[in-house]
C-alpha cells in the first residue's frame, strides 16, 4: 500500500482530523473514500468519457498562490500560478503571475531577460483581462493590479542593475556601462509598451489612459537617467520625446524634463582645443563618476550646461579668456591626476 499523496500540492504529509484526511501543507481534504482511492496499488484502467470537477482544486489554487503572492513568497506563488494556468489556461491572472514571480527572483545577471518576459507577457495578459471580464469594475480592477506589479518589477529590476553598476570600482566601472543600460533600458522598454498597450486596447477607458501616462513617465525618467551613457544621444533624446508627446496628448500641463544630449566640457574644450585631449578626459570622467553621484554635483553639471555654451560663444576666443580659465583648470587637473581611475 502506497503512502496517500496530496493531489494538489504533491506533499504526503496528511493526517486523518474529524474524520477526514487534510494535507498539512496546502490544507486540501480528502474523504475516506477518497483517501482509499489514492492508496491502491497499480493502473486503473478507465473505459468511456470521465467527466472531472476541477472547480475545488482550482479555488484551492488560487488561495495558495494568492497567499503566497501576499506573503510575496516569489517562488511558491511561481509554482502554484503555473499548476492554476495548467487547469484553466485563460486565467489572467497565472499568465501575469507565473511571469512576474519568476522575474522577481531572478539574478542581476538575468536583469534583462526577466524585463523581457515582463514586456513580451503584457499583450496576452491585458487581452485575456480585456476578454474574459465583462463587468466593468472587475475589468478596471484587474487592469489596476496588473499596472502597479508592472510599475514595481520595472522599478525593481532598473534599481538592482543600477546600484550592482554603482558598487563596481570606478576603475573597471565603464567596463559594464554597456551591460548597465541593456538591464535598464529593457525595463524602461516594458513600462513604454505597457503604456502603449494600455492607450490600444482600452483607449476608451480613462483610468487606462491615466495608467498609461504613468508608466510612460516612469519610462521618461529612467531614460532620461541613462543619456549621458549612450552613444546616439539624439537618436534617445527624439525616443522620449515621442512619448513627451503621447503624455501631452492627455495632459496638456505636462512639462518635458531638461534632456541632455551633450557630454561635451565646453570651456575645457574651447581652452585646450579638444574633446579627446587627456585634459578633458580627466575633467569629464571625474564629472561622470564622481559630480553626477550626488544631488549638489548634479546642480552644478545642470548650471555648468546651461551657461557655458553661452560663455564660449561670447569669449571664447579671446586671449584674456583662455589664459585665465586654463591656470585654473590646470590646477585643477593637477588635483584629479591623483585618481588613477580618471586618468584611465
Amino acid at each position: 500500500m502506497r503512502k496517500i499523496i496530496c493531489e494538489l500540492c504533491g506533499s504526503n504529509q496528511l493526517i486523518k482530523k474529524e474524520g477526514v484526511y487534510v494535507c498539512e501543507f496546502c490544507r486540501t481534504k480528502y474523504s475516506p473514500e477518497e483517501a482509499k482511492k489514492m492508496m491502491i496499488d497499480g493502473i486503473v484502467e478507465v473505459s468511456g468519457t470521465v467527466k472531472m470537477d476541477s472547480s475545488d482544486k482550482l479555488n484551492n489554487l488560487y488561495q495558495i498562490a494568492r497567499r503566497s503572492k501576499n506573503d510575496n513568497n516569489a517562488e511558491n506563488a511561481a509554482k502554484y500560478y503555473d499548476m492554476i494556468l495548467i487547469e484553466d489556461p485563460t486565467s489572467w491572472e497565472a499568465t501575469f503571475y507565473v511571469v512576474y514571480f519568476k522575474a522577481m527572483g531572478c539574478k542581476i545577471a538575468h536583469i534583462q531577460s526577466a524585463a523581457i518576459s515582463v514586456n513580451n507577457c503584457l499583450d496576452s495578459v491585458l487581452g485575456l483581462i480585456k476578454d474574459t471580464i465583462t463587468n466593468e469594475v472587475e475589468q478596471e480592477a484587474a487592469v489596476n493590479e496588473v499596472a502597479i506589479r508592472v510599475a514595481d518589477i520595472s522599478n525593481m529590476l532598473s534599481s538592482a542593475a543600477k546600484n550592482h553598476y554603482e558598487n563596481i570600482d570606478y576603475q573597471i566601472q565603464g567596463n559594464y556601462n554597456q551591460e548597465y543600460v541593456n538591464n535598464v533600458f529593457a525595463s524602461i522598454n516594458t513600462l513604454y509598451s505597457f503604456g502603449n498597450l494600455l492607450e490600444s486596447l482600452f483607449e476608451d477607458k480613462k483610468y487606462a489612459c491615466d495608467l498609461a501616462i504613468i508608466a510612460w513617465k516612469a519610462g521618461i525618467d529612467w531614460h532620461n537617467e541613462l543619456m549621458k551613457l549612450f552613444v546616439d544621444k539624439e537618436a534617445n533624446k527624439n525616443q522620449i520625446m515621442i512619448y513627451v508627446d503621447k503624455i501631452k496628448k492627455y495632459d496638456t500641463s505636462y512639462q518635458s524634463p531638461n534632456i541632455s544630449t551633450s557630454s561635451g566640457c565646453y570651456i575645457a574644450t574651447a581652452i585646450y582645443g579638444s574633446y579627446n585631449c587627456p585634459q578633458v578626459l580627466i575633467l569629464r570622467n571625474y564629472r561622470d563618476m564622481f559630480l553626477s553621484r550626488t544631488w549638489y554635483g548634479r546642480v552644478f553639471i545642470s548650471l555648468y550646461y546651461a551657461v557655458s555654451p553661452k560663455v564660449v560663444r561670447l569669449f571664447g576666443k579671446m586671449k584674456w579668456f583662455n589664459t585665465i580659465f586654463k591656470i585654473m583648470l590646470d590646477k585643477i587637473i593637477e588635483k584629479l591626476k591623483k585618481y588613477k581611475c580618471l586618468i584611465e
